[in-house]
């Protein structure tokens, strides 16, 4: 988090208080002028039953008015494909996605991306509801990016770092942009894992992959099948258990934590800002042996806990990077100011981090903006005497 009205940069990072803007119909503003009518009641009952029957055909176009989703544009996106509706009226985008109606999607895509063999998603109780997780991995799956998904399981576990179920495959649905980050005024609509995909959620999805280039699919089997990391310290390892055991949560404004909280005053789900991410693993985590660590970070903005290292304490080639150390991203890279860095995460090692970004926690390769806009690195396990 760097500070309240920030735009969001190419991270997704420094995002600010927006606005829920609503346009609120006044239905009196078209309700019937009666004149003065004397002894006729007859005339009376008819203009009230006129002023009536104009209601309420004003009604319906209202009330479609207020439910505009904010994935309208996606929606109509896949409704015009031939998915999830045959119109915008019965899309219900606030109802959960059904295993049925998402097994529904598949042949129609198939037509669209074709595959080497069919893709089916497992039926099993056709109204049950389809969580985030199970969405992710099935569009991960069609893309036939399954494999490189399980390859970033597995190098993590070689690693050490007990990756929940499902990392690899978060990994690489953000990789894809699948995921939808809601405005900083909307992070109460924001979803877990294990939450069940509204129908809209889908929508954005099924929208994004449906713009999916071979290349983009390409880049990440390429990106991911460079994924490695090297032999860990054991307190290298201790830090990135913890930062990898995060993977999946929404990127939310001022989230600091993996449960549901109220870090401005309003009721937030679970989730982490880029700075928030930082202060969970390495200041909020009782480490045991390790009280020194969380003093080391002291302020709680991306621009704060990068001038809290001097010039000559920094980092500052990739190349003299270590895991476990927090890397910073600013608007002019290496010639940034504090004042001007918007981003940090959690360097893994082989050239990938971790962070929390308009797509969620999730890994990255430490390539393209992040590259670009590196500042400089800081070692907490150093400052605090653990390396």
């Amino acid at each position: 988090m760097r500070h309240l009205g920030a735009t969001e940069d190419a991270a997704g990072c420094r995002r600010g208080h927006s606005g829920d803007t609503r346009v609120q119909s006044d239905p009196g503003s078209n309700s019937l002028k009666l004149g003065v009518i004397a002894a006729d009641r007859g005339c009376m009952r008819a203009l009230v039953v006129a002023a009536a029957v104009l209601t309420a055909a004003l009604l319906p176009a209202t009330a479609q008015a207020a439910k505009r989703s904010w994935a309208q544009p996606q929606i109509d996106q896949v409704i015009a494909a031939g998915l999830l509706a045959p119109s915008v009226a019965g899309f219900e985008p606030d109802a959960q996605l059904t295993r049925s109606a998402l097994a529904e999607v598949f042949p129609v895509l198939e037509l669209r991306r074709p595959r080497a063999r069919p893709y089916r998603f497992a039926l099993g109780f056709p109204d049950a509801p389809v969580t985030i997780r199970e969405l992710n991995g099935a569009l991960v799956s069609f893309l036939d990016l399954g494999d490189s998904a399980r390859a970033i399981t597995a190098q993590l576990r070689t690693a050490g770092l007990a990756p929940k179920v499902g990392a690899g495959t978060e990994t690489v649905a953000r990789l894809l942009g699948l995921r939808y980050n809601h405005p900083a005024g909307s992070d109460e609509l924001e979803l877990g894992l294990h939450d069940p995909a509204t129908r809209a959620e889908a929508a954005y999805s099924l929208a994004r992959l449906l713009q999916l280039s071979d290349w983009e699919t390409a880049k990440v089997r390429e990106q991911t099948a460079a994924f490695t990391l090297p032999v860990l310290t054991e307190w290298q390892g201790r830090i990135l258990r913890r930062a990898v055991s995060f993977i999946g949560y929404p990127y939310v404004w001022g989230g600091t934590s993996e449960l549901p909280q109220q870090p401005l005053g309003r009721p937030v789900p679970a989730g982490f800002d880029c700075s928030g991410y930082i202060w969970r693993v390495f200041k909020l985590e009782p480490y045991e042996g390790a009280s020194a660590l969380a003093t080391v970070l002291r302020g709680r903005s991306t621009y704060e806990l990068a001038g809290e290292v001097g010039p000559a304490k920094r980092i500052r080639r990739l190349s003299s990077l270590q895991p476990g150390d927090v890397i910073f991203q600013g608007d002019r890279g290496a010639s940034s100011p504090p004042s001007q860095v918007g981003h940090a995460g959690v360097y893994l090692g082989g050239g990938w981090f971790a962070h929390s970004s308009r797509y969620g926690t999730t890994l990255h390769p430490l390539d393209g903006w992040y590259r670009d806009r590196f500042a400089w690195g800081r070692r907490p396990l150093r400052e605090a005497g653990l390396a």
